[in-house]
């Protein structure tokens, strides 16, 4: 079976899309890909997908939803129309699809919460799916495209979403490519699709290089910590390099910056991380403004003693 969370329509086979995002969450890049939205116990609403037919020939499509849970830094969906809480809240307007070659069609997805449901995120997914058998072997293939579901319950806004960039090391693979990893805590009160790239700058005669992306599907539960990984190309020399990393998930960003050298094949290298924490920022606006400040009251003082000068000439 091939299984695949799809952000759109795929060249070919099946491809399944949001077409509509919520208003609190229409600045927020994962809403354009997943249903990421927040519900109060009691509440309704719904989205309408587009599942797109970009096979060759004319298919049933499957249209269902299904469990999902976070395991190991993936978004994993569960085999088939697993179900699970939230998928007792929802309810697909359209399950079977009879689509031509080309052919785009509308399905209605519906989430309605219970009143006595407790607060918390759940995890679901939308699929679109299509099935094939082989005459000769009898063996059926699955393929199906889907859409995730992080669905938050409770009273009022959202908790925060937020993550640290607790550590950085770097090595080189038994291929002999180059690797950084960072470990990356989600410290905030939403699940995290960690994306981002490594820039290099600085390197052996002033080189410079990237930027290079990390891999992809790092997706951090609630509390949990991960290993986000960039690897590089074979030829980036050992360095050593001015390395900045910039991760964010959604509208959440964090960049810092380390001097790395890439050691032997076999040998790991923890790495100082040199960014600026918020709060030096603010203490070094705060000591921008106050010798703003300063310099603004001696200029004024400078001033009303020379005009103090000049009336006193003037009576002379």
């Amino acid at each position: 079976m091939d299984s695949a969370f799809s952000a759109a329509s795929s060249p070919t086979g099946i491809g399944i899309r949001l077409t509509e995002v919520s208003a609190s969450e229409a600045n927020d890049p994962r809403a354009l890909l997943y249903v990421i939205d927040r519900m109060a116990p009691g509440s309704s609403m719904s989205r309408v997908v587009e599942v797109s037919n970009n096979s060759l020939s004319s298919q049933v499509v499957a249209c269902y939803d299904s469990a999902a849970t976070i395991v190991g830094g993936a978004f994993v969906g569960a085999e088939g129309d697993s179900s699970n809480e939230l998928t007792s809240w929802m309810s697909i307007s359209k399950q079977n699809l009879i689509m031509k070659r080309g052919a785009k069609a509308k399905v209605r997805v519906s989430f309605n919460v219970p009143s006595d449901a407790s607060p918390g995120e759940r995890y679901g997914a939308i699929w679109a799916e299509i099935r094939s058998k082989n005459t000769g072997s009898g063996i059926v293939s699955i393929n199906r495209v889907g859409i995730r579901v992080y669905l938050s319950v409770g009273k009022g806004g959202a908790p925060a979403s937020s993550f640290d960039i607790k550590s950085i090391s770097v090595k080189r693979n038994i291929d002999a490519s180059p690797e950084l990893d960072a470990i990356v805590s989600n410290t905030g009160g939403r699940a995290l699709d960690i994306s981002g790239e490594l820039k290099l700058s600085g390197g052996p005669a002033g080189l410079s290089a990237g930027p290079f992306t990390t891999n992809l599907g790092t997706t951090l539960a609630i509390g949990e910590s991960e290993v986000v990984r960039v690897r590089l190309p074979k030829d980036v020399p050992d360095g050593p390099w001015d390395a900045e990393l910039t991760l964010r998930s959604g509208l959440v960003s964090k960049t810092v910056s380390a001097r790395v050298t890439f050691p032997p094949v076999g040998e790991v290298r923890p790495v100082v991380i040199q960014s600026i924490s918020p709060w030096a920022v603010v203490a070094l606006a705060l000591a921008g403004a106050l010798a703003l400040s300063v310099s603004t009251l001696a200029y004024r003082a400078s001033r009303r003693r020379l005009h103090a000068r000049r009336r006193g000439a003037k009576k002379h």
